[in-house]
């Protein structure tokens, strides 16, 4: 089953990084945010990707073009202009690049990748920003249980601010610094089935899509009840990699210590 991934957006709430490259390469530990998303997903055996690029695109082909050499030793014969990579720990992944415009809504990006999909009963996909430790296949189970066209995945989101609890007085009983919130957010690692392309009527965002969904009794939800966290903003980025750095990222699932 192939994983779509939306990586074409501006990122305009970090724009003091985005001004420069898009979102989903912006490093948690010296890696893409995108690499560690993908990663999840290989850790489940899910090892074919198409990403939905638009916004400086040329800066994630870059990436994966050049991977091999940035992730191995390697040798470089300048007068036969060739390379020797001395590594068997490469990824196992297929990625198609798939330039869906650089204005383009989210359900208009799955649209441009339809013929990506043709033989693909059923599809995945996430915002190529937001990482969690969630169970691939739990998902994948509870969408097949369900019966539906389109299971999202539903999680709690963290308050940027602390929470405050009072008495009748005005007495500061508790104080919470950026507790997980109660209620379920859409968090992505969404699965669909095919007839969802029904439903995809021009350039949409996924989000008109997912009514008409519901409007049809065709949309479940999947309960994450663990970490899940989005790289919204410059904050966010140096959350995500203070977590690295101490050795304790939530969403580290994979087993390779180096990687």
């Amino acid at each position: 089953m192939k994983v779509v991934i939306w990586c074409g957006g501006r990122g305009i709430r970090l724009n003091e990084m985005t001004e420069f490259v898009p979102k989903p390469i912006i490093p948690i530990g010296g890696r893409p945010i995108l690499w560690h998303l993908m990663k999840i997903y290989s850790h489940f055996g899910f090892n074919e990707f198409v990403l939905c690029l638009g916004y400086k695109s040329d800066a994630i082909k870059q990436y994966f073009l050049n991977y091999p050499v940035l992730a191995s030793d390697f040798t470089k014969m300048l007068r036969l202009n060739s390379v020797d990579i001395h590594s068997t720990n490469l990824e196992d992944w297929k990625i198609t690049f798939a330039e869906t415009g650089l204005e383009t809504l989210a359900g208009g990006r799955l649209l441009k990748v339809k013929k990506f999909l043709e033989n693909e009963d059923n599809f995945m996909t996430t915002y190529g920003d937001g990482l969690a430790n969630i169970d691939i296949n739990e998902l994948l189970e509870f969408h097949k249980k369900m019966g539906k066209i389109g299971t999202v995945t539903g999680g709690h989101p963290y308050s940027k601010w602390g929470m405050i609890k009072v008495d009748s007085t005005g007495l500061v009983e508790s104080f919470w610094q950026k507790p997980s919130l109660t209620d379920y957010i859409n968090i992505g690692f969404m699965v669909f089935n095919k007839e969802v392309f029904d439903y995809i009527k021009g350039d949409v965002e996924v989000e008109k899509v997912l009514q008409e969904l519901v409007r049809d009794n065709q949309l479940a939800m999947f309960k994450h009840e663990g970490f899940f966290h989005a790289m919204d903003t410059y904050r966010d980025y140096l959350d995500f990699n203070k977590m690295w750095e101490i050795n304790q990222p939530p969403w580290k699932i994979w087993q390779n210590d180096y990687q």
